[in-house]
Order: structure tokens, then C-alpha cells, then sequence
């Protein structure tokens, strides 16, 4: 089943004076009216920004041609499902692809793959042409101690690691790259590959070499494939494969879990600007263009722990006015009105900033900071500092949070606890 969007056009072909405004390519289906007749042309369209995606619920549109879009650039992501979208969350905030995700991460990461993949996806991945092509790799349960591509780069949030699936050609290949960056190029490890049956590909690792943009030449990756006989090779399941060709879900022989995605989800794109730190203010203004709610523009602050991840502002005041203004560290933010700055020092010494907020707008919040201490196990050092400004929430959700606060500076937070409770 496909949860994609929907737009609804008597006429779906524009007459020839009327242009579709800037496009991108996309995947569509057609339905023509109740005879269930469906088919996939690949056509150019562009990035929709005056037309908006209604999810589809399923509603019956009689009379009408319905088309639907697997929508890479909307309002939001509108190809994935719910059970998807469970996933996704429970990416969301993850650093190192897995690296560095706690017990907590990894269960709730687990828990939705296992949704997953007792749920209907594409039945036999491997016969289909939806399996084909770049993935990028979101997450995988072992960035550091499997292939020596994955102990070397994988978890290293500046890189972009894809893995290529070409099974319908002469040269069967499934192909790992790690993207440094635009500038310097990539390495990319390839195999030999054959499909054993409906879900498992056989892959054997033969050649790799660096693409340095500033040489004209590849540069051999230092691993002896042939010396390494069953070493060099393994299988890799497909144990979901979403109807959209969005999402997948494989598990390699030596036990590692991967999650791969076709098209990120937008907060995920945002995420990987700020990892990478490239374009991060115009990631963030067209996330919030994207994700504007014009029929609901009151956004609350919501109780919980918030890890700051960006800010727009290089810090250039002394250590402890950053600490204190919240440019560094957790924000603490309790139902009663209450605001902490928690940031910690070394061996277990943190500073803590505590204060009061309250609602003065429908997006914003007036702030005292006033009471700060240097903590020390159950002992405190009191630090006289007050700080008073104003936070506006631009964007916030469950998993993260986008804002402007002290001085006028750009914020991004993402929440470390599991709290979902409005403050």
C-alpha cells in the first residue's frame, strides 16, 4: 500500500499555454476513475512549492483523475507510511549512523525495524526493480566493528556513505561509497554480485579505489581482495522493502542491521547540513518554509530535555555567559514554568543556569535566567548572573526544535529524553 500524496486535477495534462511551474523528477501512478488501470511513466516535474500534497486517506474522488506523487520535495515527506514514519522518528537525533545512539535509541530503532519487517512490504526485493540503484545509508547496528569501510568511515557524520544495487545487467554489483565531501570525492568498494532467492543477495568484494577530485587518476584502495578468500565475501538479506521504493531495511552475515533510504526525510536533510556544517541557515529557512502551519501558527515550547546542536552565532563572550545564555548544552524544560541550562564541565562538574519562562505571544516566550551554580555531586558553588531575553519557536515537533533565543541568534535543538508533554 502506498501512503503518498495526492493532487487532484480535473484535466491531469495542463493545457499547452500553461506551464507546471519548476520541476524535479518524481515517480507517479495514474488511476483512471474505477477500473483500477495503473501505470509508472517516469516524468519531469517540478519542485512543488504552490501546489500542496494532501496526504492520501484513502478517499473516494469519483469523477475525477487522481494522481499520485511519491514526493520527495512537499510540504512534508509524503511516501512513507506509518510505520515508516515510526522509524524515522526513532532515527531522528541519532549521531555516527548508530555510533553513538544509547540502549534507549537502539531499542526503539530495533523495535520499529522488527514493525517493519513484519509488515507487507515488496515480496521478493531482490526481483524487483525498486531495489535498484543508490541508497543512503541512515543507521546500521555495528558502524565500528564490521567491514573496514565501515570502521574507517561509517560513522563519521561528515561523510555521506551510500550503497549502489545494480542486479538487472551483465555486471551484477553492489557497491559501498563513502562521499567525503563536493570538493574532495569519494571511495567507492564494489562487489560481485548474484541473487540467491526472492530476499538475499550473494556478493563477493573485488576491486575499490578513491576518486579524488584534484587528481585525473584513481587511487587503489589498499585491501588485497583476493588474498582474502571467504573474507571478501557474504550475503546481504532484504527484509523490507517499502512499496515506494523509499526505504530499506537488509541484514549482512556478520549480523549488522542497515537501514537505507532512497530520499531523506526533511528533517534528516536538515540533521546531515548541520553534521556536515554546509548551508545550515538555508537548510533551516527551507525547512520552515516547508514546513509551515498556516492554519495553526501557535507553537509551544515542550517539556523535556533538549540538546543544542547549532547555533548561528560563533561563541565570543567568556565560557560562562555562553553557558548561561543557553548557547551550549541541555535546556531543561519543565510544565510548571520552570527553565534549566545544564552544561557539563569535566569529571561530573556541570554549571547550571535556572530560571522562569512564560507564554507572550503564540510562538514566543519571555525568559529570566537568575540563579546559576557550579555543581559538584551534591555540592554547589552559587554564580550571581541574570540573563532576560526572548525565545521564538520557528519550528518544533517531538524530535526537534528550531528557535531564535538570546540575541537574536538561530537555534537548533533535538530532544534526548522521551518526554511528550507540552510545557
Amino acid at each position: 500500500k502506498l501512503v503518498e500524496a495526492v493532487i487532484t486535477h480535473t484535466n491531469p495534462f495542463p493545457p499547452k499555454n500553461k506551464k507546471i511551474p519548476h520541476l524535479a523528477k518524481m515517480t507517479t501512478i495514474m488511476e483512471i476513475g474505477n477500473l483500477g488501470v495503473g501505470f509508472r511513466p517516469q516524468i519531469a516535474i517540478n519542485s512543488i512549492r504552490k501546489w500542496r500534497c494532501k496526504q492520501f486517506l484513502g478517499q473516494k474522488m469519483q469523477n475525477k483523475k487522481r494522481f499520485l506523487l511519491v514526493c520527495s520535495v512537499a510540504s512534508k515527506v509524503c511516501s512513507f507510511s506509518e510505520e515508516e514514519n515510526g522509524l524515522i522518528e526513532a532515527l531522528i537525533g541519532i549521531q555516527g549512523r548508530g555510533r553513538a545512539a544509547s540502549p534507549q535509541q537502539l531499542q526503539e530503532v530495533e523495535r520499529a525495524v522488527k514493525v517493519l519487517e513484519g509488515s507487507e512490504g515488496v515480496s521478493e526485493p531482490t526481483s524487483s526493480s525498486l531495489i535498484e540503484g543508490r541508497w543512503q545509508l541512515m543507521f546500521t547496528t555495528r558502524p565500528g566493528s564490521a567491514s573496514p569501510i565501515q570502521r574507517t568511515f561509517v560513522g563519521v557524520d561528515s561523510f555521506s556513505v551510500f550503497q549502489e544495487v545494480f542486479l538487472r545487467t551483465n555486471d551484477q554489483r553492489v557497491s559501498n561509497i563513502v562521499k567525503f565531501s563536493e570538493a574532495i570525492g569519494e571511495l567507492k568498494v564494489e562487489a560481485l554480485a548474484t541473487i540467491k532467492d526472492g530476499k538475499r543477495i550473494l556478493f563477493q568484494f573485488d576491486r575499490a579505489a578513491f576518486s579524488f577530485k584534484f587528481l585525473p587518476f584513481k587511487v587503489p584502495y589498499p585491501v588485497p581482495f583476493r588474498l582474502l578468500g571467504d573474507e571478501a565475501k557474504g550475503w546481504l538479506d532484504t527484509t523490507y522493502l517499502s512499496p515506494s521504493g523509499n526505504l530499506r531495511i537488509s541484514r549482512g552475515n556478520k549480523g549488522t542491521t542497515f537501514v537505507l533510504q532512497r530520499e531523506t526525510e526533511p528533517r534528516q536533510k536538515l540533521l546531515s547540513s548541520i553534521s556536515t556544517g554546509t548551508r545550515v541557515e538555508k537548510a533551516i529557512e527551507e525547512f520552515i518554509s516547508l514546513n509551515q502551519n498556516v492554519a495553526n501558527p501557535e507553537l509551544e515550547l515542550l517539556e523535556g530535555e533538549w540538546q543544542m546542536i547549532w547555533s548561528s552565532q560563533v561563541e565570543t563572550d567568556s565560557w560562562l555567559e555562553n553557558a548561561g545564555n543557553g548557547l551550549m548544552g541541555n535546556q531543561i524544560v519543565k510544565p510548571d514554568g520552570q527553565l534549566k541550562f545544564l552544561v557539563g564541565i569535566l569529571f561530573g562538574i556541570r554549571f547550571s543556569m535556572t530560571g522562569k519562562y512564560e507564554k507572550s505571544g503564540s510562538n514566543t516566550y519571555d525568559v529570566i535566567m537568575d540563579d546559576g551554580a557550579i555543581l559538584a555531586g551534591m555540592y554547589g558553588i552559587p554564580v550571581e548572573m541574570e540573563s532576560k531575553f526572548t525565545i521564538e519557536i520557528l519550528y518544533t515537533d517531538d524530535k526537534i526544535r528550531i528557535s531564535r533565543g538570546y540575541n537574536k541568534i538561530l537555534f537548533v535543538h533535538v530532544r534526548v529524553d522521551g518526554s511528550k508533554k507540552k510545557s
